[in-house]
């Protein structure tokens, strides 16, 4: 169904979901804001990460968004970082649809996948935050490498 430039828009449910694009029967001094669908598409992590969503329907144009293609695919802080942008997204969409199980067994999947990560994460570089050194045998926050260290290549 197409609508004409400054024709009125139909009752909000019949608007039609461009997968981000602002439909035509959308003036301009109103709001837009497209409706979540239930078991909608969704993006992989690191391309859910790059968007700012995990949801294509969701996905407004955004000028500074960075290309999935940029991410560094290998690099474990983007993949965890990538893990926890999803399990987010999944319990914000939960709140507004709580009883889609689809959404809500892959949240159980990304949240197991996030703790794991996460965990191995730490067992290799140190502690993400200051307080997990707390269940160490010692105090050991200052000896992991820092973010800069990853940026100029120092960590291998």
């Amino acid at each position: 169904m197409q609508y004409e430039p400054g024709a009125s828009c139909p009752m909000p449910n019949t608007c039609p979901d461009h997968f981000g694009s602002q439909p035509s029967c959308a003036n301009l001094a109103f709001s837009y804001v497209p409706m979540q669908q239930k078991n909608a598409k969704r993006y992989d992590q690191t391309d859910a990460l790059s968007n700012g969503t995990l949801f294509p329907g969701l996905n407004l144009p955004f000028h500074l968004k960075t290309e999935a293609s940029t991410l560094p695919s290998s690099d474990p802080m983007t993949e965890l970082q990538a893990l926890e942008f999803v399990v987010l997204e999944l319990g914000l969409y939960l709140d507004t649809h709580p009883d889609d199980e689809e959404a809500f067994s892959l949240f159980r999947q990304y949240a197991a996948m996030e703790k794991a990560a996460k965990t191995a994460y730490e067992a290799k570089f140190g502690p993400l935050f200051q307080a997990n050194s707390a269940a160490n045998s010692s105090y050991r926050w200052l000896d992991g490498p820092w973010p800069w260290n990853y940026e100029r290549n120092e960590v291998k």
